[in-house]
């Protein structure tokens, strides 16, 4: 029997939604692909899964059942890691939960729940640390703003900690690398895409685009965290540990004077 190779639109309603069409169709060699990632398979046959809100729900409410809270999260972080062919070590993972009785997500002699153990242990670093190392700047429009590049799609993970902590100031959050944001403006949060000019650095707190008091916050911060480093106490090795050098653009005390 020829492959196929079910193509989604990246969302993760669009992947339960496929996980719903292998169910249906009974499917035994299948391989799932985010549209944005497709590779073309020589022996595989290609067909595009439509995102059907009311499946996906049904799939998660059935997932969920068979699984832990932590279980459930679990498979979340997973998919929001991106890793190439994470959909079908969660497709294999899904299959065996849902043709037990008991609940499986610590079973880690499966290999695929071992393997989505990690790589959830990995996305849920990366989000502690984005949550940490968040830096807004001011800009003229009175909102905050912070530009990151997470290694996984942390997005949706570090909502709630940031509508929690800055419930009182407009601010907008924006994953350059993956060209979308969240934007809370003292309400809701909403995603958003933008469109920067040409060859706009977001490392660099530029005039044209940021509050005057923005440079003078960045100044006392500076100066507050010169002081507060003691050059005798300084364990670069373990301060590279806990914030990896990937952050420090983004970091204002680490910007020079």
């Amino acid at each position: 029997m020829q492959a196929k190779n079910l193509i989604y639109d990246g969302t993760f309603d669009g992947f339960l939604s496929t996980i719903f069409y292998v169910f249906e169709h009974k499917l035994k060699t299948v391989t799932i692909q985010n549209e944005f990632t497709v590779q073309q398979g020589l022996f595989s046959e290609n067909e595009s899964i439509h995102t059907d809100e009311v499946k996906a729900n049904r799939v998660w409410k059935g997932i969920k059942s068979k699984l832990s809270s932590n279980g459930s999260y679990q498979l979340y972080y997973a998919f929001l890691s991106e890793e190439v062919g994470v959909e079908d070590l969660l497709l294999d993972y899904i299959q065996y939960a849902l043709s037990q009785q008991k609940k499986v997500d610590k079973d880690y002699s499966h290999p695929s729940i071992l393997k989505i153990a990690q790589i959830a242990k990995s996305v849920g670093r990366e989000k502690h640390r984005m949550e940490a190392f968040v830096r807004f700047r001011l800009t003229k429009d009175d909102i905050y703003f912070a530009s990151i590049e997470p290694d996984f799609n942390v997005l949706p993970l570090i909502e709630k900690h940031f509508k929690r902590r800055y419930a009182d100031q407009k601010w907008v959050i924006y994953d350059i690398k993956r060209g979308y944001g969240l934007f809370y403006d003292l309400k809701t949060v909403e995603l958003i895409n933008m469109d920067f000019p040409e060859n706009f650095n977001f490392t660099k707190t530029d005039n044209a685009f940021f509050a005057t008091q923005e440079f003078e916050f960045q100044k006392l911060w500076q100066d507050y965290f010169k002081a507060t480093n003691i050059a005798s106490r300084k364990n670069m090795k373990l301060h590279i540990r806990h914030v990896p050098k990937r952050y420090w653009k983004y970091l204002s005390e680490k910007q020079p004077n």
